[in-house]
């Protein structure tokens, strides 16, 4: 297992953790449910998200053997049938307002055993999570060959005109019964909404009417592959055609293995509603040229051009060099489509040197990393106010509209809030404009606490401003509050006398702060004032309006003071 783990970090990936089924479920739901489970050993492996062709066993193998250097990268090889012998994938117009592309593809003389066919399928729903963004981008649709016959229609109808056995059930429904079927199922509901409200949903059908699959929802039950095909007929739709491609690639190179002749895929003919042809799956190699010095001072090593190639072609990128040792030639695998630029080239140089012999060096700009102004002023501020008896409270920098406009009572466009575009919760709408509703709902959730409660918090709050770049500005604001069985304004006063003394502020009208009178609409008439320093209006403080109170669920006095510091730095 030490050892596994370390050839996983050397390749780039992390083994997470070695557990068991039953280890996973006793963790979940307890002992009990456990009982039956099986003790056999897994790995659990975090993949990087680029590397597709790592998502299951074969790949992950053979990635690891050619980084071993015990076997050479195969060469995938697409056999393209004699003419008229080929199958054929044909696109009819109506499938341009749903999901226009479709590629395909079949490996022929397949063998499978239990363990191929489960890493065939989980191979599938790992694609249909990650590159296929839950089948919205793409949807992968996998056949027995033998039980259909060609040419393959990808067409889009009215729902009530579709009607097939779906996978695993035991009769027939049409396309609206379907949704309502799979309405509860726990897997399938999360792909319904993909074509649920479009007039025409698609579907594949062979040249007898038989329904090969309805995209992104179900595959057909007559065309369901089991250990015995021996010919698959694989099909992605989906209104990416790139990410298509590539998931095509990724499933026929991970399992052409298994195929009478091992690495080669058979082609099959797309044919598009204008008329043009595409021959599926592409399989491309290309080749890139890299400068040997480039990966050198972008890793910061100093290998010689053939030391590298030869450490590229274990990360399963067969390199030579050229020329006079001034090039690397690298071709790309159709396994990589994660190799978009020369440094993603680099990057796997580096893998395979191996991050922890990479030399450390001090870097050659010289600074001196200082603590930001504000930051300081907040560190020191928070000490003061906790020594003076308050609890510091962090809350969230959004909440909903009513929290800083109707629960203090004033309209949402006069606070000035940043509201959020669409919004997952009612609690996060904007930005906050002021810290008080977070207080108010943090006393709110402690009611059950012994009075009195003296909370504060120092953090930033958000107006818009149409003078900066990004159109807002923070402010970064202290807020204190008291909550007893009388208002307490002599203790906030005194809070703010003890800020003000340990800012060095004196309480006088030419270079200190003085307060006065005010009104405010979330305060108590008459029981408020305004803080003014360095010559402007920096906050209020006061008794809190008894309709604020009840509106937070509140049922005592409390006052508050909430004053901007940034004038003090």
């Amino acid at each position: 297992d030490e050892e596994f783990d370390e050839l996983c970090f050397e390749f780039g990936l992390e083994l997470d953790e070695i557990t068991s089924e039953k280890d996973i479920i006793s963790k979940e739901k307890g002992e009990e449910k456990a009982k039956g489970a099986s003790d056999v050993v897994l790995y659990k492996i975090d993949v990087p998200a680029n590397r597709y062709d790592l998502l299951c066993l074969e790949g992950l193998v053979r990635g690891l053997q050619v980084f071993k250097e015990r076997i050479n990268l195969p060469r995938f090889e697409k056999i393209i049938p004699a003419e008229g012998e080929g199958q054929k994938l044909i696109i009819t117009e109506q499938t341009a307002q749903i999901r226009p592309h479709a590629v395909a593809a079949v490996l022929r003389n397949i063998t499978f055993t239990k363990d191929r066919y489960d890493s065939f399928i989980d191979l599938q729903e790992k694609l249909h999570q990650n590159i296929c963004r839950k089948r919205a981008l793409v949807a992968i649709g996998t056949h027995d060959l033998d039980t259909i016959t060609g040419p393959f229609t990808f067409t889009a109808k009215a729902p009530s005109e579709i009607k097939f056995k779906p996978l695993n059930q035991s009769q027939e429904y049409t396309a609206s019964q379907i949704m309502d079927l799979y309405r509860t199922d726990s897997h399938l509901r999360h792909y319904l909404h993909l074509i649920e409200n479009k007039p025409r949903y698609p579907v594949i059908y062979d040249s007898n009417g038989v329904v090969l699959s309805m995209p992104p929802i179900i595959n057909g039950d007559h065309t369901k592959i089991s250990l015995n095909t021996r010919n698959v007929f694989i099909e992605c739709t989906g209104t990416d055609i790139t990410k298509a491609k590539i998931v095509l690639d990724i499933i026929v190179t991970m399992f052409s293995e298994y195929c009478e002749k091992p690495f080669t895929v058979e082609a099959v003919e797309v044919v598009y509603p204008n008329g043009k042809t595409h021959i599926y799956p592409e399989l491309a190699y290309r080749i890139e040229k890299v400068k040997p010095e480039y990966i050198n001072k972008k890793v910061g090593i100093s290998e010689t051009p053939s030391s590298l190639a030869k450490l590229l072609t274990r990360m399963c990128l067969k390199s030579h060099v050229t020329g006079n040792g001034n090039h690397i030639e690298v071709e790309i695998p159709p396994t990589r489509a994660d190799i978009i630029h020369a440094c993603d080239i680099v990057e796997d140089a580096a893998i395979a040197y191996g991050y922890n012999n990479i030399q450390m060096v001090i870097p050659k700009t010289y600074t001196i990393a200082n603590q930001l102004p504000l930051n300081k002023l907040t560190e020191l501020l928070r000490l003061d106010l906790a020594a003076a008896g308050f609890t510091e409270a962090l809350t969230f920098a959004l909440c909903s509209q009513e929290d800083i406009a109707d629960k203090l009572g004033t309209d949402i466009s006069a606070t000035n809030a940043v509201h959020i575009a669409n919004p997952k919760t009612a609690e996060f709408q904007v930005a906050r404009t002021t810290l008080l509703p977070g207080l108010l709902k943090t006393i709110a959730a402690n009611r059950k606490m012994p009075l009195p409660l003296k909370l504060f918090e120092i953090s930033d709050i958000v107006v818009k401003d149409p003078n900066t770049d990004v159109g807002a500005r923070n402010y970064r604001h202290l807020c204190a509050i008291y909550y007893n069985k009388s208002p307490g304004f002599e203790i906030i006063h005194g809070l703010l006398d003890r800020v003000m003394q340990v800012l060095e502020v004196p309480p006088n009208e030419e270079n200190g702060y003085t307060i006065k009178a005010a009104e405010g609409t979330a305060f108590f008439p008459g029981r408020c004032a305004e803080v003014f320093a360095k010559g402007q209006s920096i906050g209020k403080l006061g008794v809190i309006h008894p309709d604020v109170i009840t509106k937070f669920e509140l049922t005592m006095p409390c006052s508050v003071l909430e004053i901007n510091i940034e004038p003090f730095v």
